[in-house]
């Protein structure tokens, strides 16, 4: 469960000075209609699941804004007080293995905040702010432009989970990319999938470059839940707006109220498992983008998403696997999350 924060919306972080210069590439187009057919077949199918994406509209993302906030949720503030703690071994560490230069690559940069106190720190010969969000990424690249008005800072409109993509932007110089992940969405994505994820990232650097990555650890199962079951019904307000979102989407009549947010650590699967539940026997229609209907039984489930937990072994594995050469890690002192440097 990790996403930018809701807080980038400020109306003084949209006012970007006139002299703040960017260029914007779209690698990608939003394609409602697509996005629609997924949600919809997704819902219809026999173990009905929804995309992690579809929980952050504008009400989806102030939510999580807010459960970042919360004392049960971890993983934002002590991958903060990683990064300001380790940031200057870890820098030592990147000029080491990367001397003559790098691109700075802020995958889901958001309002771009976490690659601003180390564009300072390990000197990038450019800046490349990657997102789906095109509101989002423009001001936040203006910013970076306006306070390192040396770096050649671009921002490219793309899916993450294409990232391929990013190849001929990535070409257009020399200087191989660092990739940074912050904020443990790779948690998302299933091992297999990450794996591929994590090779591709590998293989766009031609063999050089790098990864500065958050993974969220194992621990004590009731810390993990309570994380994405807090005691204020937050998190429970996050989970069940998805169905908002299918009602706009879809033409939809869920009622929220009629399910219930459930949250579990998956012991076998390693993973959180967040669900919503029909307290009762009911019947949703939907009008787009093509007139359909699903009874859900009482108990029945909808996965909303699965968010993977690693030791530091185990997510090391996963680098070796896509082919990174070497890796370090910093943890905090609980060992509840973990910040990898990986060399290509």
């Amino acid at each position: 469960m990790t996403k930018i924060s809701a807080s980038a919306l400020r109306d003084d972080f949209f006012a970007v000075a006139p002299s703040a210069t960017t260029r914007i590439v779209e690698l990608h187009t939003e394609n409602l209609a697509e996005d629609a057919a997924r949600l919809l077949a997704g819902l219809l199918a026999a173990d009905a699941r929804t995309d992690p994406k579809f929980f952050y509209d504008a009400q989806g993302s102030a939510l999580f804004d807010a459960i970042c906030q919360l004392d049960e949720y971890h993983p934002t503030r002590i991958e903060a007080s990683i990064f300001s703690e380790a940031r200057e071994a870890i820098a030592v560490e990147i000029s080491r293995a990367l001397p003559d230069g790098f691109q700075w690559v802020d995958l889901g940069a958001g309002d771009a905040a976490k690659s601003r106190d180390w564009l300072s720190a390990v000197a990038p010969r450019r800046y490349v702010g990657v997102d789906i969000a095109d509101a989002w990424l423009r001001p936040a690249v203006a910013r970076i432009a306006e306070a390192h008005p040396d770096l050649d800072a671009i921002g490219v409109v793309a899916d993450l989970t294409r990232p391929q993509m990013l190849a001929p932007v990535l070409d257009e110089v020399s200087e191989p990319p660092l990739f940074f992940y912050p904020g443990s969405s790779i948690g998302n994505f299933e091992p297999l999938r990450a794996i591929t994820l994590l090779r591709t990232l590998r293989q766009l650097g031609g063999g050089f470059g790098g990864l500065l990555i958050g993974v969220d650890c194992e621990r004590d199962a009731g810390r993990l839940e309570a994380a994405y079951d807090d005691a204020l019904g937050v998190t429970a307000a996050f989970n069940r707006n998805v169905l908002r979102v299918a009602n706009r989407v879809l033409g939809a009549d869920f009622d929220p109220r009629a399910f219930a947010h459930r949250a579990w650590f998956n012991a076998e699967e390693r993973r959180i498992e967040m669900h919503l539940v029909a307290s009762t026997q009911q019947t949703v229609r939907f009008t787009q983008p093509l007139p359909a209907e699903r009874d859900f039984e009482a108990g029945e489930h909808i996965v909303t998403e699965y968010s993977y937990k690693y030791t530091p072994a185990r997510f090391g594995a996963l680098l070796d696997a896509a082919g990174f050469s070497s890796h370090r890690v910093w943890q905090d002192p609980a060992r509840r999350f973990a910040v990898f440097l990986a060399i290509a």
